[in-house]
C-alpha cells in the first residue's frame, strides 16, 4: 500500500494568530476554505463528545501545491496543555529547512516566538555542517530551524 505524509496538526489556543505567525515567519500559505467542523462524525473520529472546531490548513513551503500541510485548529472546548520541552515524550518538534538559520530565528522572535536554547553550528563527521536552532512559536510549540551544508 503506497503511503505519503499528509499533514501535521497543531491544536492552538488562537488558530488565526498562530496561522498568521507561520505565514509570516516561515512562508506557509493558507488553503481555503477555513475549516468549521462539528457533528457526530467528528466526535466519532476524535473520540470526544460535542466537538466543534475552527481552523485552517497551511501549505508548507518547498513542496508545491500537493505537498504536506500544517493543520491549525482551535476546539471550542480545550483543556490546558503541557509545557513541551525538547525531551518531553511524544511529538517533540516540527523542523523546517531554511536558507539562513539566524534570519529565521529573527523572524520567529520578531513575530512573537522565542529561542529555546542557542543557535549552533556543528560539523557532523561523514554528514556535513549543521546550523540549527530550536525556537518556540507564540503558543510554545518547538520548531527546529535547520540548514545542512
Amino acid at each position: 500500500m503506497p503511503t505519503q505524509f499528509a499533514h501535521t496538526n497543531i491544536v492552538a489556543k488562537d488558530w488565526k494568530t498562530l496561522a498568521r505567525f507561520y505565514e509570516i515567519a516561515l512562508g506557509c500559505t493558507p488553503m481555503q476554505p477555513e475549516l468549521v467542523l462539528s457533528g457526530e462524525w467528528l466526535d466519532e473520529l476524535v473520540g470526544l463528545s460535542g466537538c466543534s472546531l475552527h481552523g485552517i490548513n497551511l501549505r508548507v513551503p518547498g513542496h508545491g501545491d500537493t505537498g504536506p500541510m500544517l493543520e491549525i485548529l482551535t476546539y471550542e472546548e480545550m483543556p490546558e496543555g503541557p509545557v513541551m520541552h525538547a525531551n518531553t515524550p511524544g511529538m517533540a518538534h516540527l523542523a523546517f529547512s531554511v536558507d539562513d538559520v539566524e534570519a529565521a530565528v529573527k523572524a520567529f522572535v520578531a513575530n512573537g516566538g522565542s529561542l529555546v536554547g542557542k543557535s549552533i553550528v556543528k560539523e557532523v563527521p561523514g554528514v556535513g555542517r549543521l546550523s540549527a536552532a530550536y525556537a518556540r512559536d507564540p503558543e510554545g510549540n518547538i520548531v527546529e530551524l535547520m540548514r545542512w551544508d
